[in-house]
């Protein structure tokens, strides 16, 4: 199966609503749906979210803005591994790894862990009701890796392996949702899920793992036994939290100033060709044959209008070639020419 046979359209440009999720800022409802509504006019059908992104408001927010389009229209995927109760808690004391601080500002209801069988089948029908919709095309298996859990990413693969994964599985073979994965900040889970004789996904999403920032780890066996298994990759973050894009922070931190430098290497080299570095970023995520669609996130309108254009942007093939000869890129990294 295909996570591409899935997307409705040619359009390899996703929206991942995690800032609708008020991540790191406090974002108005009207500008909230007015992004959703930018991403739909710019030719965008396919929208990812979780429970985990301001403990359930960024569901509510997009389930609200899709209401008004017919639900054949659209893929949707969002994902499972924690429950949002109606207990509330400090948003801020949140313990999140290696993303503290990451929805301080979303709802205060209680986030809890959770890859078991029960909570899943719970965490769909929750996800149901605050999407307003009465089916998911794609779950994804939400951050069970490293940078959430430490030493102990393990344990909670293997939770999921025979709680998640399984019920998964099912749904997809009954017809409740159409595909099922991992979606993560680490390729060490998505390394292991494909060694795994039961489990068979559909594809995964793997965000900041993928970029021209980052990239060398994935190339290294990911991509190329993804392709041998036809497990289409969706790669979110392709800004790198941020700094390809005009910010200062990777991996939701300020930038290292070694990785401040790459980037200004970058943008200089961008600049002598008279393309934006969101063009580049954009189009060589999407030069990989293992990628099927890229989802960067946005949570003002402006910014889904840059990420069309940046998309169209004409690049030429001498910048990539020099973005090779001056060690940017690695070597075996796909490109666009």
């Amino acid at each position: 199966m295909s996570i591409k046979d899935k997307l409705i359209g040619t359009n390899p440009l996703g929206f991942g609503t995690a800032p609708l999720g008020n991540m790191f800022r406090n974002i108005p409802e009207a500008e909230a749906e007015a992004t959703v509504d930018a991403a739909w006019e710019q030719g965008i059908r396919y929208f990812d979210t979780a429970p985990f992104y301001g403990a359930g408001l960024s569901e509510i927010r997009l389930g609200k803005a899709l209401a008004k389009h017919k639900r054949s229209e659209y893929v949707l995927s969002t994902k499972v591994g924690r429950l949002v109760l109606d207990e509330v808690e400090d948003a801020k004391a949140r313990d999140l790894g290696e993303k503290g601080g990451l929805f301080e500002h979303g709802l205060p209801n209680k986030i809890v862990n959770d890859y078991t069988a029960t909570a899943t089948l719970r965490s769909i029908e929750d996800s149901l009701k605050r999407l307003g919709t009465d089916y998911l095309d794609i779950v994804y298996v939400h951050d069970v890796a490293q940078d959430f859990y430490g030493d102990e990413w393990l344990a909670k693969f293997e939770e999921a392996r025979t709680g998640a994964f399984r019920v998964l599985t099912q749904l997809r073979e009954q017809g409740v949702i159409k595909a099922w994965g991992l979606g993560v900040n680490r390729v060490e889970p998505l390394e292991l899920t494909l060694d795994l004789q039961e489990a068979q996904p559909d594809g995964f999403l793997l965000a900041g793992r993928y970029t021209l920032l980052d990239h060398e780890r994935a190339l290294q066996r990911l991509m190329p036994a993804a392709i041998a298994r036809n497990v289409d990759i969706v790669v979110g973050g392709p800004y790198s939290s941020g700094v390809l894009a005009g910010g200062s922070t990777f991996e939701y931190q300020q930038a290292s100033p070694e990785v401040l430098a790459r980037v200004e290497r970058i943008r200089a080299l961008a600049a002598r060709h008279n393309i934006s570095v969101k063009a580049a970023a954009l189009q060589f995520v999407l030069a990989n044959p293992a990628v099927a669609s890229v989802i960067p996130g946005a949570s003002r309108p402006e910014r889904l209008l840059e990420d069309r254009a940046a998309l169209a942007e004409k690049v030429p093939a001498d910048f990539w070639r020099e973005l090779r000869e001056q060690g940017l890129v690695a070597a075996n990294a796909p490109l666009p020419a």
